[in-house]
C-alpha cells in the first residue's frame, strides 16, 4: 500500500493516555515525515499537544460536552471527512471513536484487535496486555510494515511564555534558583489510585525539615487533598498553571511524588525522576512510568488487588490496605535514593 500522507490519531481519553501516544506520533513524523499528521482530542488535553514538532494540526472532539448526541456526532463526522485523510490511527478503543472514522469515510483504519470497534478497521494489530501503553501504541505501526525507529519516550515542548510563567511563579513565592525542588502532585481522577492526604501532609514536613522546597502540583480541586499549615518553603501551585506550564515546573524538581495519575506521565516526559504511589492499579497494566530512575511503590500481596483496570471512587472492601500500607518514611527513602543515584549520576559526569 502507499505511504500514508495524510494521518488522523484518534486519542479521546485521559490525559495520560494522550501522553503515551505521543511515542507514536514522534515515531510516524520520522517515519513518514512528509505526512500531514493531526490529532483528534478532548478539550481538556489538547493544550499538551501545543509546539509538538510531530503534530501538524489538533481537532477537537468534546464528545461529553458540545460534541455529545447523534447530531453533533454527524456534524464532527462531516469535518473530518472535508479533511480527506487516508489513514486514522485508533490507540483509542471505543466503538464510537471507530465509527466516527468509518463513517468519515478514511479509507485506511488501524486500531486494536480488543476495540469494541474492530469490525470497521482495516487493519487490526493486536493488543500486547503483558508491555507497557507506549509500545502498545507503537505496535499499531507495524501495520504500515515498514521499518520505524520506537522512542519510548513522550516529548512535551512548553514555549517561552510558558517558561516566563514558571519563572514569575517561583519568584513571587521567593523560591531562589539553584533550591532543590520536590515536586508532589496528590491528585487523580480516581478516589482509589489517591494515596493519603495527611501522608502527603507528614511528607511534606519532613521534606521541609530536611531543607528542601516543595512546590504542590495539580488542579484547581486539588487544592483540599493537602491538608497544610503556613510554611515559606511550600509553594501551593494548584490550578494556577496550564499544563505545559506544569510540565516546565515538574522538570524544575529533583524529583516529582504522585499517584498513578496524569502528572506522572508529565514528568517522565520531562525527564524528572518519579516515586509513583500506586493502590488500586498495578505497573503490570502498562502504565508505570519508564524513566531509568523512576520508582514505583505498592502494597504486593494483596489478594483484592488490582480491583479495577483504572480505580474507583471507593475501596471494594473497605480496608484501603493497598494506600494505608505505604508510609511517608518509606515515600521519603525512595525519594532520597533517587536523589543519591542522580548525584552519584552527576559526580560521574565531571
Amino acid at each position: 500500500m502507499p505511504e500514508p500522507s495524510n494521518v488522523l490519531v484518534v486519542q479521546t481519553a485521559f490525559l495520560g493516555d494522550l501522553i503515551l501516544t505521543l511515542p507514536l506520533a514522534q515515531a510516524l513524523r520520522k517515519t513518514f515525515p512528509l505526512a500531514q499528521i493531526d490529532f483528534l482530542v478532548v478539550p481538556k488535553t489538547a493544550s499538551v499537544l501545543a509546539n509538538h514538532p510531530a503534530i501538524d494540526d489538533v481537532l477537537i472532539f468534546d464528545k461529553r460536552g458540545g460534541d455529545a448526541g447523534i447530531r453533533a456526532f454527524l456534524r464532527q463526522v462531516r469535518t473530518i471527512r472535508t479533511r480527506n485523510y487516508d489513514t486514522a490511527i485508533l490507540p483509542h478503543r471505543s466503538i464510537r471513536s471507530a465509527a466516527l472514522v468509518r463513517m468519515a469515510q478514511i479509507p485506511r483504519r488501524i486500531g486494536f484487535n480488543t476495540s469494541a470497534g474492530r469490525i470497521l478497521f482495516t487493519d487490526v494489530v493486536k493488543y500486547e496486555s503483558l508491555v507497557h501503553e507506549v509500545d502498545r501504541n507503537l505496535n499499531l505501526l507495524n501495520a504500515f510494515k515498514v521499518f520505524y525507529e520506537r522512542p519510548r519516550i513522550p516529548e512535551l515542548f512548553p514555549s517561552d511564555a510558558d517558561r516566563e510563567a514558571v519563572d514569575s511563579l517561583l519568584q513571587a513565592g521567593h523560591h531562589e534558583p539553584g533550591e532543590a525542588l520536590i515536586g508532589i502532585a496528590p491528585g487523580t481522577v480516581w478516589n482509589t489510585k489517591r494515596w493519603i492526604p495527611e501522608r502527603y501532609a507528614d511528607l511534606v514536613g519532613r521534606l521541609i525539615s530536611r531543607g528542601f522546597w516543595v512546590v504542590i502540583l495539580g488542579g484547581g480541586d486539588d487544592r483540599r487533598l493537602l491538608p497544610l499549615g503556613e510554611s515559606p518553603r511550600v509553594l501551593n501551585a494548584t490550578g494556577r498553571l496550564t499544563i505545559l506550564q506544569s510540565a516546565e515546573l515538574i522538570r524544575r524538581c529533583r524529583v516529582l511524588v504522585c499517584n498513578d495519575s496524569a502528572p506522572m506521565h508529565l514528568a517522565v516526559a520531562v525527564r524528572t525522576p518519579v516515586v509513583a504511589i500506586f493502590g488500586a492499579t498495578i505497573p503490570e497494566f502498562g502504565f508505570a512510568p519508564i524513566g531509568k530512575n523512576d520508582v514505583v511503590l505498592e502494597t504486593k500481596g494483596l489478594a483484592c488487588r488490582p480491583c479495577t483496570s483504572h480505580g474507583g471512587d471507593v475501596c471494594p472492601v473497605k480496608t484501603f490496605d493497598c494506600m494505608m500500607r505505604i508510609s511517608a518514611p518509606q515515600v521519603l527513602e525512595a525519594v532520597n535514593k533517587i536523589l543519591g543515584k542522580s548525584n552519584r549520576e552527576s559526580w560521574q559526569k565531571n
